[in-house]
């Protein structure tokens, strides 16, 4: 699965509180859409985890994790499910709108708590999140998989190794020519926080700032335009059809944050952009190299030569697989006490970076202060 390289110990991050006795972890599912069919794939290659419950608003979602899994156990209130299973942790997989109130819950039950990516709507509800499970003494992670990506690591290696010196400048892309979700809430900024920013960015933005060492970010300007996705569309495309009706977030974002320690970070973000192709990646530039994350490359002078160089092989870390990673750390966090490589924390940070974006767009592009 994992390589040594991406061992909780390569990456220095303190140890979590006490160590899990049981057989096996018994964890109950909130959210059965999408993305928790991801999560449910991974589960089958974490013999130490068990799915006992399952939680969904739709019955007819909580029949397809019976038919699909087996998970025979479905409640429709996720406070029901936690009064009546004697369960270890939840995996939450919902809309971004419900991440903070059944982590919350979850907590006080003394239950150990996954989140899905972005942690919550704003740094207001991570801090709830935070709290309540360092009050109960229960570990809180957040669904980040791509600092996990052999392409972050490689150079993560280089950055801990001073191979990238002082890094001045960070650009982020996330975009999509033409790529709105035509399922899910994604269009609905009342229950998502907003849109590509929130969506897609968040995987780059979290990517690239974990390489980075996690600098404190101090201000944010940023600007969102909504051109296409509120509007019918007959253009040919990979997902037409998507509720334009109920379309309320951005089509196009761009962030420029400032950090503590003087770096700083260019984000872009896009559902639909007159653009050339897909991309996602970042690159960053630093006194002593450079270097992009797709394709992963380095770019430095060598015995007085400018040099670029790629490494001669990386594992193929596809989309499943990461999932797998991610799951396992927390599980290995919960029952050996090992160190969470996405806690809490880093969820709140990463947060605090999405908010300051849009704080400042709806500020008409004023920079605003992160506290």
């Amino acid at each position: 699965m994992a390589n040594k390289a991406i061992s909780n110990e390569s990456l220095g991050i303190s140890s979590g509180k006490k160590a899990f006795r049981g057989k096996k972890t018994r964890i109950g599912i909130i959210g059965c859409g999408g993305i928790c069919q991801t999560h449910m794939k991974a589960y089958q290659e974490i013999p130490e985890a068990e799915i006992v419950a399952c939680c969904d608003i739709l019955p007819e979602r909580l029949e397809n994790m019976k038919e699909k899994w087996g998970i025979s156990k479905g409640y429709t209130d996720w406070k029901e499910m936690l009064k009546k299973e004697k369960l270890d942790a939840v995996d939450i997989c919902t809309p971004n709108g419900v991440h903070c109130a059944p982590a919350v819950d979850a907590a006080k039950a003394g239950c150990h708590v996954m989140v899905e990516k972005p942690m919550a709507m704003n740094p207001a509800e991570c801090k709830k999140m935070i709290d309540a499970a360092d009050k109960a003494g229960v570990k809180l992670a957040v669904g980040f998989q791509n600092r996990y990506h052999d392409r972050t690591q490689y150079l993560k290696r280089a950055k801990d190794a001073g191979k990238f010196g002082n890094i001045m400048f960070v650009k982020v892309q996330a975009l999509r020519r033409r790529g709105i979700p035509n399922w899910g809430v994604f269009g609905q900024k009342a229950l998502q926080g907003g849109g590509p920013m929130i969506d897609i960015g968040v995987h780059m933005v979290e990517a690239s700032h974990h390489f980075m060492g996690e600098p404190k970010p101090v201000a944010a300007t940023g600007m969102t335009w909504t051109y296409l996705g509120d509007k019918p569309s007959e253009v040919v495309c990979p997902w037409p059809g998507w509720d334009f009706k109920t379309y309320t977030v951005e089509d196009l974002a761009i962030g420029h944050i400032r950090f503590e320690n003087g770096a700083v970070m260019q984000i872009e973000s896009s559902f639909a952009a007159h653009i050339k192709e897909n991309k996602f990646t970042f690159t960053v530039m630093g006194d002593k190299a450079g270097g992009s994350w797709d394709p992963a490359e380095m770019f430095t002078d060598l015995d007085g030569t400018m040099v670029n160089l790629s490494p001669n092989f990386l594992p193929d870390c596809d989309f499943g697989k990461l999932f797998v990673i991610k799951l396992q750390n927390w599980i290995d966090a919960i029952r050996k006490g090992t160190p969470l490589t996405a806690p809490g924390t880093e969820g709140l940070m990463v947060q605090k970076i999405l908010d300051g974006i849009y704080r400042s767009a709806a500020a008409g592009g004023k920079e605003v202060k992160i506290d």
